[in-house]
Order: structure tokens, then C-alpha cells, then sequence
């Protein structure tokens, strides 16, 4: 027959092995990241599926000295001074020869650069272009004109262009089987709650990339990033990807 030191040693054994059991659990559920590959119209993306409200999703693109940070590996050095880690990134819309954004730019609740509706060349201009946001009600893909109507307090915004796909409906610029392929990344929104941040492996016409966005990817709302300069971080992955230097970043860090 046990002692009472021994069941009352038993019952502190126990109740610590279920507070240690929850803080682990807690641990687990503390990055809701996730990491896919899917096969699409021949080609194969990498997505990113972060959780808003559960992830810490932020944009980058200058350190204190207003030096642009460029690259995943010194926006990383520079988080991990701050005892942080960068556990996703990627280049989030396009940028002037000096690395700042062609459009808006919003980091911490702050504008740094003002929405851009101007008429011009180029993929940005290829209207209608759009706004990558993330307000204190949600994630959001919404053409660039109805940015402003927006609810809400905004927390970060980056604009780009053209839209891949706006309420269901893929741009109408957009050619099937056109030749036109590059490496690309954008994001689509299937939910308020869910941003999923896509890269391809390998050139796509813009398409076939707004088409997984709509059909495979259930998102009625998709933006385009950029092609070529195109890239990941993902320490999950034992990725880091290098091809150029990069104007604004988007990162969930830990």
C-alpha cells in the first residue's frame, strides 16, 4: 500500500507532467505556419499558409539608419539583434532603382509611401492593380482605387500589380498558353483569417498562376509581387533563397 509522501509525491509528478504537457502544446500552436508544395498546369509552387491572428506577419524594409535591408540574411541578422526569428519572408511588390516601393507602403499602422494610381507601363500599372493589407479585422486582396474604403485600422499594406484575381474573376489581360513565363510569388486571401503567400518553382505564365490561385487555392482575391527577383525564406525548408536585391519584405517572425 502506498505511503501518503508517495501519492502526494505521485499527484506533483502528475500535475507537473500536465502543466509541462500544456506549455508544449502552447509552444506547438504559437507559429500556426505551414509549408505545402502542390503540381499545377504543369508547374510546381511552394506555399506559405499563415494564420493572421496567430501568426506575427510584419513588412520591412528599412533598418533605423534608413538603410534598406535587401536581402533575407541581414533583415534576419538585424531581427535576431532584437531577439527574434525570421521564420518566413518573401518580397512583397515592386520597387523604384533606390529600393523604395512604387506604391503604398504601410508598416506598424505607419504610410511611409502613398498609394500610387498613376497611369504608366509595366506590370505594376497593369490595372487593375491591387493592395495587399492586413487590418485589425483581417487579411485582405482589394484593387487599388477601393483601398481607401477599407474598415478598419490597417497595420501593414503593399501595393503591386496587376491583380491575379479580383471576386472570382482572373484579369482579363491575362492570356491561357500565353509564352510569356517567369518565375513569380503573390498572395491570395480565401479568408480574412488566412494569407497564403505562393512562389513557383519554375516559369509560369501569369494564367496559369491567377488559375491556381482561383481553383485550386479558393482564393477570390489574389495579387501578383513581382517575377524574376521572386524568392523565399523558409528555415523549415532549409531555404533562403538569393537572386537580386529586394525592395519591400513580408515576414512572420517568432
Amino acid at each position: 500500500m502506498r505511503t501518503s509522501l508517495e501519492m502526494l509525491s505521485c499527484v506533483v509528478m502528475k500535475a507537473s507532467f500536465l502543466a509541462l504537457a500544456s506549455l508544449c502544446v502552447g509552444l506547438l500552436k504559437s507559429n500556426a505556419l505551414d509549408f505545402s508544395t502542390v503540381e499545377f498546369a504543369g508547374g510546381r509552387f511552394t506555399i506559405c499558409r499563415v494564420e493572421v491572428n496567430k501568426d506575427r506577419l510584419q513588412l520591412f524594409h528599412r533598418d533605423e539608419q534608413g538603410r534598406p535591408f535587401k536581402r533575407f540574411n541581414v533583415l534576419e541578422s538585424w531581427l535576431a539583434t532584437r531577439g527574434h526569428r525570421l521564420s518566413f519572408a518573401m518580397n512583397a511588390g515592386m520597387y523604384h532603382a533606390d529600393y523604395s516601393a512604387v506604391g503604398l507602403y504601410v508598416s506598424g499602422g505607419v504610410q511611409s509611401s502613398p498609394l500610387n494610381l498613376a497611369e504608366a507601363e509595366g506590370n505594376f500599372f497593369l490595372k487593375p492593380n491591387g493592395v495587399f493589407a492586413l487590418t485589425d479585422r483581417g487579411a485582405v486582396v482589394v484593387e487599388s482605387s477601393q483601398y481607401q474604403r477599407l474598415p478598419g485600422q490597417v497595420i501593414l499594406a503593399s501595393q503591386s500589380g496587376p491583380l491575379l484575381v479580383q471576386r472570382g474573376v482572373i484579369h482579363p489581360a491575362f492570356r491561357p498558353g500565353s509564352t510569356s513565363r517567369l518565375r513569380r510569388n503573390g498572395v491570395g486571401v480565401p479568408s480574412p483569417e488566412i494569407a497564403l503567400f505562393v512562389i513557383s518553382e519554375g516559369p509560369v505564365n501569369f494564367h496559369d498562376f491567377a488559375t491556381l490561385f482561383r481553383d485550386r487555392l479558393k482564393c477570390p482575391d489574389a495579387l501578383f509581387f513581382d517575377g524574376t527577383v521572386s524568392s523565399l525564406h523558409a528555415p523549415a525548408l532549409k531555404r533562403s533563397d538569393f537572386r537580386m536585391n529586394l525592395g519591400p519584405i513580408l515576414g512572420v517572425t517568432e
